[in-house]
């Protein structure tokens, strides 16, 4: 399978059209600036370049590995070693009969939110339990990466 460079782009942007929602002040974002501490001030002093730049490359890279999770014909590449010009006949009588089966942004969606809430989630509460963030925090930082993983998956899975 061929990787769909483009829909891995649209699905990084896609967390930052998330995020200026999310975290907008009539949203979330006062309540999340009043969780970390954070003001308008100390904002405007962080180093905007390196933060995006490094935001979309982590969210490039969420959204790469959606592929594999998402689209289950990977998943049969995987089994025939990963080189499709190696495997036997069956393989591409398989893909022949299953190429677009389950490729739907609605199936893509359901493994977004299944990563994350199973993923996430755990890894975002466990910190806030060992830094001592409130359930707020939690929530509201949680709650992004899972609206966030479910739109990453939807468009991964969807496009073709």
């Amino acid at each position: 399978m061929e990787i769909n460079f483009l829909a891995v782009l649209v699905a990084a942007l896609s967390s930052f059209v998330v995020g200026f929602v999310w975290y907008n002040p009539k949203v979330f974002g006062t309540i999340w600036m009043k969780e970390v501490g954070m003001t308008e001030e100390k904002a405007k002093q962080g180093n905007m370049a390196k933060i995006f730049g490094l935001t979309f490359l982590f969210a490039f890279m969420l959204a790469f590995i959606m592929m594999p999770i998402t689209i289950h014909q990977f998943g049969a590449l995987g089994m025939v070693g990963g080189d499709e010009t190696k495997a036997l006949p069956s393989y591409a009588a398989f893909i022949a009969d299953y190429q677009d089966a389950f490729r739907t942004f609605k199936h893509g969606a359901l493994h977004g939110a299944m990563i994350g809430l199973f993923v996430a989630l755990p890894v975002v509460a466990t910190n806030c339990l060992f830094e001592q963030k409130s359930f707020r925090y939690a929530a509201i930082t949680s709650g992004y990466w899972i609206v966030v993983m479910t739109l990453m998956g939807a468009i991964i899975c969807g496009w073709k």
